[in-house]
């Protein structure tokens, strides 16, 4: 009986799929040109470059990129990579397509007619997505309940715990560099400052506690003042902080937030005026303070004097968290993706300073963007600075929503909910872009990468799963974790992911 060949096997069948991919198009594109407008997606306007008549032999997202950087002037040295979308499609060309195979070739245009195409900045800086677990480190005793990586650089994350201990973790060598000791109940949050030279941590003793994350011992007495536990903690943006003395704001089931000098140990006002618990606060970079509430309202207060500015209403349950669009480059004040710390305390305050104003600059002014996510299954985009009405209602998921967070660029708005989906907005106006469906039970945390291209999400079903942005689709999956997943951090430098749980566990995801 002659030998039979065996069937091509998954991997050599999807090769051959991917070689006949990648060697057609270069064939396929016919003579001819077509004519292309550019239009900013975030104004929505041309301004001043021209139409431009490109062949359809090189018109591809590569040969586009350039062409817009010559248009605009920026030199080599500050190109900008640019994403390319058409109409209304939430999908933006891939990096290696073109505009014939991807928008001719299926019928969406024709050679004939005008392509406008929406442009949108990416980050000069590219972060690789995590695929490994590198360090499953384990020395807490109860369940990790928040997880937040030091603004400087990704080798120190620190991690609270319901076993009543802070831990920091050298996430170089997956191991414990220090445990804090001194709450004694659960401990629910844990935020650096913005320099990443202090520590405060939070829970249900009703007590702050600030340490120095490099020795690992307490500093001062413990705050006290709350009569409940404490819900979330905020810092006062670096660049508002008097030299020396910065402050950090505490919301508490006690319906208050009191803001305390962190360094001279005391409370220097209290913000009392919802009715419920106070579930979130956030410190803008204008110096006003955002919280919400299980009032169903959201307040903005000033953050000098303490008094309010005013509230926004619209949802009808608890609101459960809010997200500022200049999230990311509060937390990280003068870090960013050069690793250079500026030399002196005047330098640092005015790269922070300006990293602030360029994030959240629209159109020639200050525009922070609020987001905040509800038990009514809803989510409210607000422009507080400069109107008290919502911008827009986004409505989709089937349950309450856990958390919202911003893209560091500002362009994206990610929401997840117990619902088992993550939902992904355009933070310009709300519009819904996508659902990212693969986890099978609630999830609770999301976080973007640094550079605003993928998104990170772990949830009851024991998994992190990492996400594509320009397409909306899975890009990895990261089982590990024994249990369901509480918290999650993707640090600033997009290095790696940390991610504790209902397991005891800390895991440490890398590229």
């Amino acid at each position: 009986m002659a030998t039979q060949v065996p069937p091509p096997s998954k991997r050599q069948k999807r090769e051959a799929i991917e070689t006949s991919r990648t060697q057609a198009p270069t064939a396929s594109i016919p003579d001819g040109s077509i004519r292309i407008r550019f239009v900013d997606q975030s104004t929505g306007t041309s301004g001043t470059l021209p139409v431009l008549t490109v062949p359809l032999s090189q018109a591809t997202t590569t040969n586009l990129n350039l062409l817009l950087n010559s248009l605009k002037d920026q030199l080599e040295d500050d190109a900008i990579p640019y994403r390319f979308y058409h109409g209304e499609s939430p999908e933006a060309l891939g990096d290696k397509e073109d505009v014939y195979n991807s928008l001719v070739k299926p019928g969406r245009v024709t050679a004939e007619e005008e392509v406008v195409l929406q442009y949108a900045p990416q980050a000069v800086f590219r972060v690789k997505a995590v695929s490994r677990c590198a360090a499953a480190v384990s020395g807490h005793g109860d369940n990790i309940l928040a997880v937040q990586f030091s603004p400087k650089n990704s080798a120190r994350m620190a991690s609270g715990s319901g076993d009543k201990t802070v831990r920091i973790w050298d996430c170089d060598t997956g191991t414990p560099a220090h445990t804090l000791k001194g709450h004694t109940r659960w401990v629910l949050a844990v935020s650096y400052s913005p320099d990443g030279g202090l520590l405060a941590s939070g829970g249900y003793d009703n007590e702050v506690r600030i340490w120095d994350p490099e020795t690992g011992k307490q500093i001062g007495n413990p705050l006290k003042g709350h009569t409940n536990f404490i819900t979330s903690l905020t810092w006062e943006p670096y660049h508002l902080q008097q030299e020396g003395r910065p402050r950090v704001a505490s919301s508490s089931k006690d319906g208050t937030v009191r803001v305390w000098d962190a360094v001279g140990g005391k409370m220097e006002y209290s913000l009392s005026g919802h009715k419920g618990s106070v579930t979130c606060v956030k410190w803008g970079g204008t110096g006003k303070i955002y919280t919400s509430s299980h009032d169903k309202t959201i307040k903005v207060w000033n953050g000098e004097e303490g008094t309010l500015v005013h509230t926004l209403s619209g949802h009808a349950h608890w609101v459960n968290h809010l997200a500022l669009s200049t999230d990311f480059v509060l937390r990280t004040s003068y870090h960013d993706h050069t690793g250079k710390v500026p030399p002196t305390p005047a330098e640092k305050l005015a790269k922070a300073k300006s990293r602030f104003e360029k994030a959240a600059t629209i159109n020639g002014e200050i525009v922070e963007r609020l987001a905040t996510a509800s038990e009514d299954c809803t989510l409210f985009l607000w422009t507080p600075l400069s109107s008290n009405k919502p911008v827009t209602r986004m409505t989709g998921h089937q349950k309450q929503i856990n958390q919202v967070c911003f893209s560091p660029d500002g362009n994206l708005l990610a929401s997840t909910a117990w619902d088992n989906h993550v939902k992904l907005w355009s933070a310009r106006d709300g519009k819904f872009l996508f659902t990212l469906r693969a986890h099978v039970g609630p999830v609770y945390m999301a976080s973007f990468s640094a550079d605003s291209r993928l998104l990170a999400s772990c949830s009851k079903d024991t998994t992190l799963k990492v996400w594509d942005m320009r397409t909306g689709k899975l890009k990895q999956d990261l089982p590990g974790h024994q249990d369901q997943v509480f918290a999650l951090d993707w640090s600033p430098d997009g290095e790696r992911v940390g991610s504790g749980g209902a397991d005891k566990q800390i895991r440490i995801w890398r590229n």
